[in-house]
């Protein structure tokens, strides 16, 4: 019995060294990877299983950021194979380039025709261009232009190139002052007389005012600054080699010289922005005082502080002397009224309908004051027939407005909303009162009278004797602007009756108000803005 278990015993024990034996680890597989990198092959052995990543520190290689790995790093290596390391970089490269300036011809009446003179000559301007290159193994593969900044702008060059006049040369009283591709030229005497006054080619229009003696010319000029709009100037038209900084900046609707002097100018201002309109008015009424010698008062005085100025009074509030400094008239898109010079305040007088624009500037009624202050002249928002909402209307008529007191009259309905009416000098009539005639622009289609062109008309101060001067009706009206003509400081000595000079088509149109008679006196095309005192 004994023996069964012994024998037992030791069968168990050799099923069980037999059992251990048959469980024994086997040798693990391995993989062999060329790996590719920095123009060298090199072999590393590691597990079947692992990562093409484990590969890679193995062979002790490390990759940049921007390196590329096929396969990817966290890809299982199940079997022998290559991995390709691509090395990758950038570098940020920076070229000069040379802006070629560009040529621009400006036709002279000057010159005779087919030959040209230089006014301005030619300068390239430079920009930098920054590009990103990018290099797999040393080999570019891309360059991505990401930067452009201009080191200087170019110059282009002006040519004068003749033309043939063919317009007869008219006699003119006083002086007549004319904007011209950015420069600023004068008429005296005859139309064919004429004399550059500022050659700085930067006048941007915003002002260009002769002062009543018609020795000075106020204006702006385009500023160099990105962060201003443009600065104001004056220049005496016997001096014109001196120019006179007024110190002034961002001068969008109203600088003027005060009634009689040389050197006051009334100003006001607006802060730049980005957004369109590309300000906000600051609806200031400021003095600007200025010596021969070139002094410049460095604190002007503030005749208006910075205010809000009502409906939309962020496009602005234009201003308006009457015969004396003392007396000052401003209109808004919502309303017209006076300076209170003594308080520094505005005072309302006539409420306006503000109209609904649907964009991104206001409209202002055109005003015009009699020279003896009794009358005020101005485009009226009239209310509209029907339901239609009252600042959506497109009826505007040209309304007298007495300062006695008395009620409004509409001397001409529908006269479109930018009529900008303008008065004749005034004489003594036979009874001993004034005598003056109101020029105006009427819209050819009164409904659509903000895309509409325009016919110069005229009446009495009444609103008697309506006539049409110009165009003529067969011709393209009027383009028109605030700043459309001015009436000649005196008759004209062909004539006898009063001039009134009219921007249109670019060009400068004398009109005799007493013939109705136009003639074409520049041919430039160019011509932005004029005076004539």
């Amino acid at each position: 019995m004994r023996l069964y278990h012994w024998l037992a015993m030791w069968l168990a024990l050799a099923l069980l060294l037999a059992g251990c034996a048959s469980g024994a680890p086997t040798a693990q597989a391995m993989v062999t990877v060329q790996i590719e990198v920095d123009g060298q092959q090199i072999s590393v052995e590691l597990p079947a299983g692992s990562s093409v990543q484990q590969a890679l520190d193995q062979a002790e290689v490390t990759l940049g950021e921007l390196d590329r790995v096929e396969p990817a790093p966290y890809e299982v290596l199940a079997e022998d194979g290559e991995i390709k390391v691509t090395r990758i970089y950038e570098e940020f490269e920076i070229e000069q380039v040379v802006i070629p300036f560009e040529q621009q011809l400006q036709p002279s009446e000057f010159l005779l025709e087919g030959t040209q003179q230089p006014l301005q000559l030619g300068e390239n301007g430079l920009k930098e261009i920054t590009y990103r290159v990018v290099y797999e193994d040393g080999v570019e593969v891309s360059r991505t232009e990401i930067k452009v900044v201009v080191v200087k702008e170019a110059v282009p060059q002006i040519m004068l190139v003749g033309v043939q006049s063919s317009f007869t040369p008219r006699s003119i009283p006083g002086r007549l002052v004319y904007l011209s591709d950015g420069n600023a030229w004068v008429m005296e005497g005859s139309t064919a007389s004429r004399t550059p006054i500022v050659t700085t080619g930067d006048l941007d229009g915003r002002v260009f005012s002769l002062s009543d003696d018609g020795e000075w010319l106020l204006f702006t000029r385009r500023s160099e600054d990105a962060e201003t709009i443009n600065t104001l100037w004056a220049v005496n038209l016997r001096q014109p080699e001196v120019l006179y900084d007024l110190q002034v900046q961002n001068v969008i609707h109203f600088a003027d010289w005060l009634p009689g002097s040389t050197s006051r100018v009334a100003f006001s201002t607006v802060e730049p922005r980005e957004a369109a309109p590309g300000w906000q008015a600051n609806n200031d009424l400021r003095v600007a005082v200025f010596s021969v010698n070139g002094w410049v008062d460095p604190t002007p005085e503030v005749l208006v502080e910075t205010n809000s100025g009502g409906v939309y009074g962020w496009w602005g509030i234009n201003y308006l002397f009457g015969a004396t400094a003392d007396n000052i008239l401003y209109a808004g898109p919502d309303q017209i009224g006076f300076v209170d010079v003594e308080n520094g305040t505005l005072l309302s007088w006539q409420q306006i309908i503000p109209l609904e624009t649907y964009g991104d500037w206001a409209w202002v009624p055109g005003v015009a004051w009699s020279e003896d202050g009794n009358i005020v002249y101005l485009v009226r928002h009239a209310p509209p027939p029907g339901s239609t909402a009252p600042e959506e209307s497109q009826n505007f008529n040209l309304t007298a407005v007495p300062l006695s007191g008395g009620s409004p009259v509409d001397l001409v309905s529908q006269v479109g909303m930018f009529a900008y009416p303008l008065l004749s000098p005034a004489s003594e009539s036979a009874t001993g009162g004034l005598r003056y005639q109101v020029a105006y622009l009427q819209a050819i289609f009164p409904e659509q009278s903000e895309t509409s062109r325009y016919r110069l008309m005229l009446i009495d101060r009444d609103g008697s004797n309506r006539r049409a001067l110009f165009p003529p009706p067969e011709a393209p009206g009027i383009e028109p602007r605030q700043a459309w003509g001015a009436w000649s400081p005196d008759v004209l000595p062909e004539s006898g009756g009063r001039g009134l000079v009219v921007l249109y088509q670019g060009n400068l149109w004398l009109v005799d108000s007493l013939s109705g008679e136009a003639f074409q006196i520049t041919g430039e095309g160019r011509i932005s803005r004029v005076d004539w005192k």
